[in-house]
């Protein structure tokens, strides 16, 4: 079973180079459906299928920016992309992931990285899961209220609207998002990016699973909306994430053209999905995501621990891990086919009545 496993010339191991194309396949479908780089799920799947950590981050983030540059072509097509406001988080974004990846080099220096950069996926994961189960909760509350007054909800309703109390910050300038159909003080998106390009260079992600959370809970932005700019403003971002890692010799292109290859198609899968995917639908399947991604981490932090359970909570995290994205990719897989099936019937019945 030799040909399974391939070298990584620069990080000098053997990986096997199926498990790279599954994550990259489903982390495609999946990024392309929540509007991220995916590179929470695909930073420590690297690291459990045996990549060091600052190479799992380096690496991941040179195949996100490709793969998040293919998703945001096709949301352009749809009118998903509020280019106004990603060109804005951009600089921010670039000045961060320099910052965070500086912070990496200083980590592994001092042999800290792998337990620092776990900890830190941990606590922004539960983090993360908490809002966006809080958010549909409260959501759920609004609705059943509205029914018991015989009123209809607005569909734009939201369940946390913290958006709405930032939107009040009148810090110049204050600019108009015409795409979002958002006005802010300009640096609620700028301080966003800073910090979310900090994660990006910290973590490896691209700063899309707490910054697509952020366009709609701090900036009010459309759940739509915020996939597809948040997807424009991780590739753009994400490329130059790319070279400083590149630089540093800490990413291994082998490992990401791989992921490409089964990106390329995910990527568009999941992207038409959200057409047929209602936005809280969507918000609650990225929670369930998260909270899966979280176990797997904390089984490697407990594997880490305790040396009699790490290579049972090894395997199993990988299984998690993998078991994960196959999971997710095929629901959503059934939904854009669902989706486009009932599509062409209506076509066919329409031009039956013409």
């Amino acid at each position: 079973m030799h040909w399974l496993y391939v070298l990584m010339p620069v990080a000098g191991i053997k990986i096997f180079w199926p498990g790279l194309l599954i994550l990259g396949l489903g982390v495609g479908i999946i990024g392309g459906f929540f509007g991220m780089g995916g590179a929470w799920m695909v930073t420590p799947g690297l690291n459990i299928l045996g990549f060091p950590m600052a190479f799992a981050i380096g690496t991941d983030i040179t195949h996100m920016a490709g793969k998040s540059l293919i998703s945001t072509m096709r949301h352009a097509k749809f009118g998903n992309v509020d280019y106004k406001l990603s060109c804005i988080m951009i600089l921010g974004t670039i000045c961060g992931v320099e910052v965070g990846s500086r912070n990496i080099m200083w980590l592994e220096r001092i042999g800290k990285v792998d337990a620092y950069v776990r900890y830190g996926y941990l606590i922004l994961l539960t983090l993360i899961a908490w809002m966006v189960f809080a958010d549909v909760r409260k959501r759920q509350k609004k609705e059943m209220e509205a029914r018991a007054a015989g009123r209809q909800l607005d569909p734009l309703t939201t369940g946390l609207d913290f958006s709405k109390k930032l939107a009040r910050l009148n810090i110049p300038p204050m600019i108009y998002f015409k795409r979002a159909g958002v006005r802010c003080s300009a640096w609620l998106p700028i301080g966003i990016a800073l910090f979310t390009g900090w994660l990006a260079g910290v973590l490896g992600i691209g700063g899309g699973l707490i910054r697509m959370p952020s366009l709609i809970y701090l900036i009010g932005c459309p759940t739509h909306v915020a996939v597809g700019t948040d997807l424009f403003e991780v590739a753009i971002s994400g490329l130059y994430g790319a070279a400083t890692y590149g630089f540093k010799g800490r990413a291994e292109l082998m490992a990401a053209f791989i992921m490409l290859i089964g990106a390329a198609v995910g990527a568009q899968i999941g992207t038409v999905a959200t057409k047929y995917v209602k936005g809280y639908a969507i918000r609650v399947y990225f929670g369930l995501a998260v909270v899966g991604c979280g176990i797997s981490v904390l089984m490697k932090l407990v594997g880490a621990s305790y040396a009699s359970l790490k290579p049972a909570l090894d395997v199993s995290a990988t299984i998690l891990i993998l078991g994960l994205v196959t999971t997710l990719s095929l629901f959503i897989v059934v939904k854009f086919v669902k989706g486009v099936r009932e599509e062409r019937k209506a076509r066919k019945e329409e031009l039956a009545h013409v």
